[in-house]
């Protein structure tokens, strides 16, 4: 996987800033950050359901085990 370096990102913001203009780059900006934030909010969002369905089928495990052990012991 590429590495970008400091010297790269300068390259990309003042080609960007040539592009755009220097009126609305730090509005560009700002709309990029939202954008990254959405994103950030949306992945959060779905780790933290993953992870509240492991919790829940971890949960569940146990009590079927159990329910199997005490099985095994009346017989």
């Amino acid at each position: 996987m590429p590495q970008i370096g400091w010297f790269e990102i300068l390259i990309i913001v003042i080609i960007a800033i040539i592009l755009i203009g220097p009126k609305d780059f730090p509005i560009v900006l700002k709309k990029i950050g939202s954008w990254i934030g959405s994103a950030k909010r949306y992945i959060s969002n779905i780790q933290q359901e993953v992870s509240n369905i492991t919790d829940e089928t971890d949960e569940m495990k146990p009590k079927k085990v159990d329910k199997e052990k005490k099985d095994d012991d009346k017989e």
